[in-house]
């Protein structure tokens, strides 16, 4: 079943043209990550897919309704969780969920009782009664995600959803994304880190310059490059020297004896998906700049659809 699908999207803003002829798919129940250097289009795709912007030329369907013509299905199928929090942070964690749960339908106890629940799925119990005001980057995050899950949407966007953040609370909001794609829950992803688009999407596509140059699994994105790189390194880790190979045994060999009797620490680095992005990516694409989506009512996790629940 395909959660998402974009045929010829086009969007243009005067003689600026962002989105250049999309066509992607997004499977229900899986990460995808849109990958792409600054202004070539990304919040343009997550702001058509979320209602807020229209398209100029194409189809966009997602949860099985069209962005245009089904704005409001599309808007009470869906979250967007942006790249600042949209918590409270005046209010206790538990405050900001309760009062989530009854603008979205919930009555007395049943919103209160969504809250506690949401608190616990998030590992969020224990600071729930503490203001946001208290909370680490990580934790406002994790509750920014439970907001969106007080009525569970079939897709959830996430743009950039760990900028900001340490390591270790990154590593953390992954555990919470893998877990809600586990449920059944459609993640589509924006980010700028290669490292977390590689660990947590089952597929991911390029964009360049308003197009789709690349797509596929992870791995399937990173055998485009053959060969591998034998790396000569101090003590520190510092690279001293670095010798492109075909990544063969006889490639390798090659490599390891021009390097001769040099000190140092030698390993081999295969592609990455650094790798892949510089060589699919235009360098002048990172100063292009990509207009903002207008202001419109849109689904976020400040703003979940009026809903019973069930």
């Amino acid at each position: 079943m395909t959660a998402i699908r974009m045929q010829g999207v086009r969007k243009e803003y005067g003689a600026h043209v962002v989105l250049d002829g999309i066509d992607l798919a997004v499977a229900a129940g899986e990460i995808f990550a849109l990958l792409g250097p600054n202004g070539t289009g990304k919040t343009t795709t997550v702001g058509l897919l979320t209602t807020l912007i229209r398209p100029d030329a194409g189809t966009a369907v997602v949860a099985g309704c069209d962005v245009v013509r089904d704005s409001e299905a599309v808007r009470q199928r869906i979250s967007l969780t942006g790249q600042s929090a949209a918590v409270d942070d005046a209010l206790t964690g538990v405050e900001n969920l309760v009062m989530m749960a009854r603008l979205s339908g919930f009555r007395g106890r049943t919103a209160r009782a969504r809250a506690e629940e949401l608190l616990t799925s998030f590992d969020l119990a224990g600071a729930g009664t503490r203001r946001v005001s208290t909370y680490s980057g990580g934790m406002r995050r994790r509750l920014d995600l439970a907001l969106s899950f007080v009525v569970r949407p079939q897709v959830l966007f996430l743009d950039e959803p760990t900028t900001g953040l340490d390591t270790r609370s990154r590593r953390d909001l992954w555990d919470v994304i893998r877990s809600l794609a586990a449920a059944g829950t459609t993640v589509f992803l924006t980010t700028q880190y290669l490292e977390e688009a590689d660990v947590l999407a089952d597929r991911i596509a390029v964009l360049d310059s308003g197009r789709i140059v690349a797509s596929g699994t992870p791995t399937q994105l990173k055998t485009r490059l053959a060969g591998a790189t034998v790396e000569l390194r101090d003590p520190h880790g510092a690279l001293l020297h670095e010798i492109a190979t075909d990544g063969t045994t006889a490639g390798v060999r090659a490599a390891l004896d021009a390097l001769g009797d040099a000190a140092g620490d030698i390993g081999i680095r295969r592609p990455t998906l650094d790798d892949v992005f510089l060589s699919l990516t235009a360098p002048a694409s990172a100063s292009a700049s990509e207009p903002a989506p207008a202001p419109a009512s849109a689904p976020t996790s400040s703003s979940q659809p009026i809903k019973e629940p069930a």
